[in-house]
Formats: structure tokens, sequence, C-alpha cells
């Protein structure tokens, strides 16, 4: 099929910072928490209207839960299962060399939260536009406040003319008064041709390697040991940082990666989920929980494993999970 929009997600991650909930085995964008619905239900919903094709780009360990979401909404997809995780430059040209030169490309993550669907729809389709003329697309979205977990994009109209890294709390202020940052989403937009040849031309190493993974690929299980030579390396750095061909879409959508229990614990609180008239709140339990002395708390609640935390505090639930990891705790499983 000529010049077909496909709709590829990416669900390599596993989500270290909304430990316990967010396990090797149960990784964020698969918990059945949000409206009864997993993140990775709701991404396959609110695009399976915008293209004509699916393509899902998962890792060995739980690819199987993805089976498990298309085949319950029936949705048919080209399934590229990667051995090891190889950051998103990699997981992106997979996809890029599994497709038509002319096709184009929507590259969402599998474990964003979005609403205001009239103004998604609009920007996909401007971004679906610019990448037919040959631009690769990112989508910035408007800042609401200013948040140290995200990366920026500084914009003049469609032209990017910086990406920053997650700043701290005064350079994140700064660049809300200045006004012409947003928020860097991770989502992508090209003509699959366009993103090879900028890969090509600025990492040829991920390019050259990951098209050797691709051509070996038996029904699009990716094998391991070439897939360790391929440099491990986000797309931001390997293309977004240095082509000329980068347009930015500002988006009015509501957004967020939902990459923190601070941002969950927003999510849930817009959805109604209860909080008590100190706003703590509990996750995961509905046995009946008292908070005496305590603000913005947060219980989360699982069968193996409890976390308490300020709601400030959420971003350093990684340190948690990296020293887990260190004693190769079966609490990550």
């Amino acid at each position: 099929m000529s010049n077909s929009i496909v709709h590829v997600i990416l669900t390599g991650g596993i989500g270290s910072r909304l430990w316990p909930l967010s396990r090797k085995s149960q990784p964020k964008q698969y918990l059945e928490i949000f409206e009864g619905k997993s993140l990775f239900e709701m991404t396959v919903e609110r695009n399976s209207h915008l293209a004509n094709n699916v393509m899902v780009v998962g890792n060995v360990d739980n690819h199987h839960l993805s089976g498990n979401v298309m085949g319950k909404s029936q949705t048919e997809y080209l399934n590229i299962v990667e051995a090891t995780p190889r950051n998103t430059a990699a997981a992106i040209a997979f996809a890029a060399f599994a497709s038509n030169p002319d096709d184009i490309l929507i590259i969402t993550p599998s474990d964003h939260i979005i609403d205001k669907m009239e103004d998604y729809n609009n920007a996909i389709k401007e971004a679906i536009q610019k990448a037919e003329e040959g631009y690769i697309v990112t989508f910035g979205i408007i800042p609401t406040k200013p948040e140290t977990g995200y990366g920026y994009i500084e914009s003049k109209g469609d032209r990017v003319l910086s990406f920053r890294e997650k700043p701290n709390e005064t350079t994140a202020k700064d660049f809300i008064a200045k006004g012409n940052f947003l928020w860097n989403s991770g989502m992508f937009c090209f003509k699959a041709s366009v993103l090879l040849d900028e890969l090509k031309q600025f990492q040829p190493d991920v390019y050259e390697k990951s098209k050797i993974v691709w051509e070996s690929s038996k029904e699009g299980f990716l094998d391991l040991d070439t897939s360790l030579e391929i440099p491990s390396i986000s797309i931001d750095y390997a293309v977004m940082e240095r082509s000329k061909k980068i347009k930015v879409v500002p988006a009015s959508f509501t957004w967020s990666d939902l990459g923190s229990f601070e941002s969950v614990y927003d999510y849930l609180v817009s959805k109604g989920h209860p909080i008590d008239k100190n706003g703590n709140m509990v996750i995961g339990s509905d046995k009946h929980t008292t908070f005496l002395g305590l603000k913005n708390t947060i219980f989360v609640h699982t069968d193996t494993a409890n976390l308490i935390l300020q709601k400030e505090n959420s971003q350093n639930v990684k340190d948690i999970y990296s020293e887990l990891e260190k004693q190769n705790s079966k609490l990550l499983n």
C-alpha cells in the first residue's frame, strides 16, 4: 500500500518512577488503573481513526501484554520485538525499516494521557501535512506549569530554535516566563525515508547496525547478539538536535506522560479519585485508610510492596528502583 499512514507505538519502557505499581512483568502502560483501561489501550483507540496501519515496537519481556490489548481491540498490527532495549533511535529505525519509504509514521509512546481530542486530531493532521513536505515533525505541548520532569523545545512559530534537557526549578520558571518554550512530548511524525536519511547522516552507526538487525529479523523478532552492538541513543540526541529538517507543531491538547506519582495524582484527582481534606490519597487499596498529621501523602498499595511518599518527592522513586535493581530484588518483577 503506497503512502499509508502508520501509527507506531513504542512500548519498551518500564516506568521505574511508578514502582511498586509498575513492574518489569507489568509496566505502567499495561496497568488498568485509568478508568478501567490501560494507557496502552487508550493510545491504540486514540489513533485508530488517524492511521491505516499500526506497528508495535515492544520488547521480549512485555510483547505478550501488548498482544493481549491488540487482541481485545481486534486491531491488526505489525509486531516488532526487541531482544534488548536500545533506546528510541533504534526502536524508531526498526519501524522505519519496516515501512515503505513514502509511508508517514506517527510515533507515540504507549504510556501518555491525552485529553481534548479535537485539538489532538488537528495537531496530527497539521503534522502529517508537514511530514508530506519532507519535514520531521515533533509535537511541543504548550506548558501549564514550570515542570522539571520534561525536556523543552525552544520555538518560534513552527521553527525549533533549540532542544533543552530537563531543567531545574529556576530554569523551568525562566522558560515559562519567556513564553516560547514547549514541553517535548516524545511524539513525532515523518516520512520513513526522511528519518532514515537523517539517521544515516548523523548517526551512521545506529543506522547500519539497526539495518543489519532488522534484515535478519524473523517474524518481527530481533536477534540479541547483533542488537547488543547498536549504540543505545535517544532519537532526540541522534536526529532531532542535529537535523535541519525539524518542525514543531505547538499543541494545545492536554498531555501528561504520567511519569511520576505526582502526575498520576493530578490525573486521578481530575477524574474524581478521592483525597482527604489534607490532600492525602490512597492508590491500589479500598481498605479504610486514615492519614493523621500528614499532608499531600500518597499511599501506594500492592500485594508484595507498599510505598508511602510525599507527593513532592515523586521524582525520587526511581532511586528506590535503582537500589532494588542493585540487590537483584524480586520486587521489581
